[in-house]
C-alpha cells in the first residue's frame, strides 16, 4: 500500500468541541522532501516506497490531504518548570487524523488557536532533531513517538536569526497528555475529565474497558509505563530537557523532542536546557521529575478517581517499577546476568568512577563489552585512571560469579551496548549540511539511528569522539 493511499478516521474529534479547535495549515513555499522512514511507514501498514510516492510531499506540506483526513489541533494545560498554565494546546501542531492504531501529525505546519505569541513554523534545526531523534530511541528500544517524513522549504522563520522552516509528520499511538486532564481540572469541567478518561482506556488501555476500578487501573497504567520508560532514558543516558506535565505522554512513551541530548561524558547533575537555570530537569533530576508529574495527573484526576487511591498507587509503583527495570537493563549493560543481592552497589560505584574518571558514558559501554581482563584500553581513554582502575578490580571478582563465557557475555553485551549513538555534535553537523542543501549525513544517521547495535563498516566516521568544545553542552528550546 502507498503512504497517499491510506483512509484515516478522527475518533478525537468524536469529543466534546473543547478538545479541539479545527485548524487550516499554511503550506511552506517552495517545500522539498529531505527524508523518510519506511521503517516507521510500516506502522501504518505502507509497505511501498515512500520516496516513489509522488503525493508524499504535498501530503506532508498539507497542500492536499489523505481520505477522510480533518486538520486539528488539541487542547491541554501544563505545568511548565513548576508553574502552571491552564491553556497551552498544539501551538504548532496539526493533526490529520487515525489509520493503524496511530495518529498522524504535521509539526511545523502553522498557526493554530493555540500557538500564542508563536508562528506555528519549525525550523529546519529542531526539525531535523527531532526527525533523527524519534526513530533513534525506537531503535534503542525506548518507547517513543516516531516520525515519518521530513520536508524542508525555503520559507523563512524568524527565530535568534532568519531559518528555513521545515515540516514533520510524526505518529503516536496518542497525543493525549498528562496535561490534557489537568485542562479540564483546572476549568471543573469534570465531566470532560471522565469523558476524556473514557477515551484514554478505549483508544490506550483497551483491556480496562469493561473493568471495575477502570480509572484507578488505567492510572496504574500510566504510573508503570512512564516508570519504565525513563529507566530505559536513565540507562542509556537521555536527557529530555523539557519534562513539562504537558510534555508528558499519557501512555508513557517519549514525545516532544526539545532541548534533548545524550551524555557525553558522565554527568549526573548534567542540564542540557539552558533555560533551566535552576536544573530542574536536570539529568539525575528525571525519575524524581516524572514521580512529581505523576502527583499532579493524581491531582487532576481526583473528582473521577479517589485522590488518595492514587497517591498510593504512585507510591507503592513508581519506584518499584523504576528500580527494577533500571536495575535490569544496567546489569544487562554491565554483563550481569547471575543475581547477586551486591550488584546495586557495584552498579553505583561504577557510576561514581566513570563521573571521577571524566569518561564518556556509551563509549565507555561498548568498549566495556570486549573486556576480556584487559582494562588498559578503557583506562586509556580516562581524564583520571585511578577511580574506574579500582572498580574494575572489583568487578573481575564479580565475574567469578557468572556461567557465560567471555564470548557469550560479549555476545550479550553487544546486543545491549550501542555503538551508534546521536550525539548532539553529530545532529549539529548534519543541520550545518542540511543548511548548506546536503542531506546525506541525515540519511547516513538516520541508518545507524534504526540499528544502532550493528557494525556499519562504512559509517565508521559516526562513532568519533565528542570534540571537547561540544561535550555536554546546552540547547535551547527552539533546538
Amino acid at each position: 500500500m502507498k503512504f497517499s493511499d491510506l483512509k484515516l478516521t478522527t475518533p478525537y474529534l468524536s469529543l466534546s468541541p473543547l478538545f479541539y479547535d479545527m485548524a487550516e495549515p499554511l503550506p511552506l513555499e517552495k517545500p522539498f522532501l529531505i527524508a523518510a522512514s519506511q521503517d516507521a511507514a510500516k506502522l501504518l501498514g505502507v509497505d511501498e516506497n515512500l520516496y516513489s510516492d509522488a503525493r508524499l510531499l504535498s501530503l506532508v506540506n498539507a497542500q492536499t490531504q489523505l481520505e477522510n483526513s480533518h486538520f486539528f489541533s488539541m487542547c491541554y494545560a501544563g505545568h511548565q518548570f513548576g508553574y502552571f498554565v491552564e491553556r497551552l494546546g498544539d501551538g504548532r501542531a496539526i493533526n490529520l487524523g487515525k489509520v493503524n492504531g496511530q495518529n498522524l501529525q504535521l509539526k511545523g505546519a502553522g498557526l493554530t488557536l493555540y500557538s500564542r505569541q508563536g508562528d506555528g513554523r519549525a525550523e529546519l534545526r529542531s526539525s531535523i532533531r527531532e526527525f533523527l531523534m524519534s526513530e533513534a530511541m525506537y531503535g534503542l528500544g525506548i518507547e517513543t513517538s516516531r516520525a515519518l517524513a521530513l520536508i524542508g522549504s525555503e520559507t523563512k522563520v524568524a527565530r535568534e536569526r532568519w531559518e528555513s522552516g521545515a515540516i514533520v509528520l510524526r505518529l503516536s499511538p496518542t497525543w493525549v497528555r498528562f496535561g490534557t486532564f489537568e485542562y479540564f481540572y483546572a476549568k471543573g469541567e469534570y465531566d470532560k475529565l471522565q469523558e476524556l478518561a473514557d477515551y484514554v482506556i478505549a483508544e490506550s488501555f483497551p483491556e480496562l474497558e469493561n473493568e471495575e476500578g477502570r480509572y484507578l487501573k488505567m492510572y496504574a497504567k500510566v504510573v508503570g509505563n512512564t516508570a519504565r520508560t525513563v529507566a530505559k532514558w536513565q540507562t542509556y543516558g537521555f536527557n529530555h530537557g523539557v519534562m513539562n506535565t504537558d510534555n508528558m505522554s499519557i501512555d508513557g512513551r517519549t514525545i516532544d523532542y526539545g532541548p534533548f541530548a545524550f551524555l557525553d561524558d558522565y554527568d549526573a547533575n548534567y542540564i542540557c536546557n539552558h533555560t533551566d537555570v535552576e536544573g530542574r530537569y536536570s539529568f539525575k533530576n528525571q525519575p524524581g521529575i516524572a514521580k512529581w508529574n505523576l502527583a499532579q495527573l493524581a491531582r487532576a484526576l481526583s473528582p473521577i478517581v479517589s485522590h488518595e487511591g492514587s497517591l498510593l498507587v504512585l507510591d507503592e509503583m513508581f519506584t518499584a517499577v523504576y528500580e527494577r527495570e533500571y536495575c535490569s537493563l544496567m546489569y544487562g549493560r554491565m554483563g550481569l546476568f547471575e543475581a547477586d543481592a551486591e550488584d546495586v552497589k557495584l552498579m553505583e560505584w561504577m557510576l561514581g568512577a566513570l563521573e571521577s574518571s571524566v569518561i564518556d558514558y556509551n563509549g565507555f559501554f561498548r568498549k566495556f563489552s570486549r573486556y576480556d581482563g584487559d582494562k588498559s584500553s578503557i583506562l586509556d581513554s580516562c581524564v583520571y585512571r585511578a577511580p574506574l582502575d579500582e572498580w574494575f578490580d572489583a568487578y573481575t571478582l564479580r565475574l567469578e560469579k557468572e556461567k557465560l563465557s567471555q564470548t557469550q557475555r560479549e555476545q550479550k553485551m553487544l546486543q545491549n551496548n550501542p555503538k551508534y549513538i546521536l550525539r548532539n555534535h553529530l545532529l549539529q553537523e548534519a543541520i550545518v549540511k542540511a543548511e548548506r542543501g546536503e542531506f546525506e549525513m541525515v540519511q547516513e544517521l538516520l541508518k545507524v539511528a534504526l540499528s544502532p547495535f550493528e557494525e556499519h563498516k562504512e559509517l565508521e566516521h559516526l562513532t568519533k569522539p565528542t570534540p571537547e568544545y561540544a561535550k555536554n553542552r546546552k540547547l535551547s528550546c527552539s533546538s
